[in-house]
Order: structure tokens, then sequence, then C-alpha cells
């Protein structure tokens, strides 16, 4: 496996990774398990940029010159880069609202 099909995989696996971390910073906050929480979000958050480098690589690529042949493949991966996106935003609208709750039960 190398090339297009390499990266494609190297983001799928580091979103992935972190989309996890975002639903499992989510159940720490549930628990009001805040520092949990927010060291999944950290860990995530490296997760996440190491896809989002990888794709940034392949838009530089093809800005420079050399075309990039879209697959179905890259275009999962990048629906994956979106979709952990949006776990992140709500992830952490969900410590927050957690950390709120918590407030009003004292």
């Amino acid at each position: 496996m190398e090339g297009l099909e390499l990266v494609s995989f190297q983001i799928i696996a580091s979103v992935g990774a972190a989309k996890s971390m975002y639903m499992e910073s989510m159940q720490a906050a549930q628990r009001y398990d805040f520092d949990k929480a927010e060291q999944l979000i950290e860990e995530a958050e490296e997760m996440f940029l190491k896809g989002h480098e990888a794709h940034a690589n392949l838009i530089q690529q093809e800005a420079s010159g050399k075309a990039v042949n879209p697959t179905l493949l890259l275009m999962h991966a990048e629906d994956q880069l979106m979709a952990c996106e949006t776990s992140k935003q709500i992830a952490l609208q969900q410590i927050l609202m957690c950390k709120k709750f918590q407030l009003l039960e004292k």
C-alpha cells in the first residue's frame, strides 16, 4: 500500500481514533469526571491533527501542480475528517453542559 491509498488510511485511522476519544470524553463528562474528559480532548486533538496534516499535505501537493485523483477511499477519509470535527464540537459543548448540570445539582 502506498501513495494516495496510504494517506487515505492514515487519515481514516487518525481521525477514527480521535472520534472515539471525543465520544469517550462525553461519557467522562456525564460522570462529572472533567479531568478525564479534558485529557481525552487533548489526546483526541493530537490524533485529529495527524489526520488533518495528512489531508493538508494532499492539498499542498495539488496546489503545487501535482494532481491528486480523488478515489472513493479518499472521499471516505475526508468524510471521516469532517465527522470528527463535528464530534469535537459536540464533545466540547457536552462537557460545558455537564459542568453546568453539576453546578445546578449542588
